[in-house]
């Protein structure tokens, strides 16, 4: 009877520890492989169109990453330029029309705007989305194209989920960004893998530490061993703790995607961040809930920020 059981018990661990290998190198490898919302002609041809009342010019730009990867966006002038340049990140799964409705805000104030597609979303090259590993080179590249253009003064950057997420990284080494905001970003990468294992079954991110924690190491071994990549690596917490850009987070206290938690986490390690907690507001929704407070406090962040040199200096205005 007894070694009955235990046969019982040990059929069942084998099993469970089968699902969740198999389940990590299926979640592994669709997290590596997002989905790719393609830009079409018809898209593109309505924003042109939207940005002609703002009497702004729009331009396709590109550039090759170290790693042989293109990578493309628009760049648009505004009327009455101010000299200073935002860069916009769009999330997951996205492409840059994702930041459409930002980048008429900035267009209105004088910024000239960069909306790049990160590397496998839209019409940029790349088959592996790595949450920051690899993009925060590619923001420093594009950010230095910025930097080159004419009469360019401050660069801004302004990212939504992921690329929140990759905008902090970007911050850990060779920033030159004046300042950022982040809105719903997470605070590490396995952080969020926790929330994503129990949100399907609405649980709290105990589950994904807890009862589904091997299926997140597996997913994450997969990762390492076939892509080469050690997502363990990613952690806008720890490049916002080391860096002097100021960074204002904005995070839903309701988002169901990323909770609000992850800012929390963020703004503890570096309390000179700033956290705009947004009630009502759900995943990068703020602007949504509270459009005239929330261009009012972007605004204002990018208006009192220090210049690049005084950053690297730790000074401030």
């Amino acid at each position: 009877m007894r070694s009955r059981r235990l046969r019982h018990w040990l059929v069942l661990a084998v099993t469970y520890l089968a699902v969740c290998t198999v389940g990590g190198i299926v979640v592994a490898d669709g997290t590596l492989h997002p989905v790719r919302r393609a830009l079409t002609n018809e898209e593109a041809a309505d924003f042109r169109h939207a940005l002609e009342t703002l009497h702004s010019e729009m331009q396709e730009e590109s550039i090759t990453t170290s790693d042989g990867v293109p990578l493309r966006g628009w760049i648009l002038r505004p009327q009455h330029d101010n000299n200073d340049a935002v860069m916009l990140l769009h999330g997951l799964a996205d492409n840059r029309l994702g930041m459409s409705g930002y980048a008429q805000l900035f267009l209105a104030h004088g910024f000239t705007v960069l909306m790049p597609d990160a590397r496998a979303h839209g019409e940029s090259g790349g088959t592996v989305a790595t949450y920051g590993l690899l993009e925060r080179d590619d923001i420093h590249q594009w950010v230095d194209f910025l930097h080159n253009q004419p009469h360019a003064r401050c660069v801004y950057g302004l990212g939504e989920s992921m690329g929140a997420a990759e905008l902090l990284q970007s911050l850990a080494t060779d920033a030159k960004f004046c300042s950022v905001v982040a809105e719903s970003p997470f605070s590490t990468f396995r952080e969020v893998a926790y929330d994503r294992m129990g949100q399907p079954f609405h649980l709290g991110p105990w589950a994904g530490r807890t009862v589904l924690r091997p299926l997140i190491e597996a997913a994450f071994l997969r990762a390492r061993w076939k892509y080469g990549f050690d997502m363990q690596r990613i952690s806008p917490e720890d490049a916002a703790a080391n860096s002097r850009v100021p960074v204002l987070l904005i995070h839903g206290v309701i988002d169901s995607n990323i909770p609000v938690r992850h800012s929390r986490l963020i703004h503890q390690l570096n309390p000179a961040t700033e956290l705009w907690e947004v009630p009502g507001a759900d995943h990068c929704g703020a602007i949504a809930v509270a459009p005239e407070e929330f261009n009012k406090r972007v605004l204002n962040w990018f208006a009192r920020s220090p210049t690049v040199a005084e950053v690297g200096t730790g000074v401030s205005r």
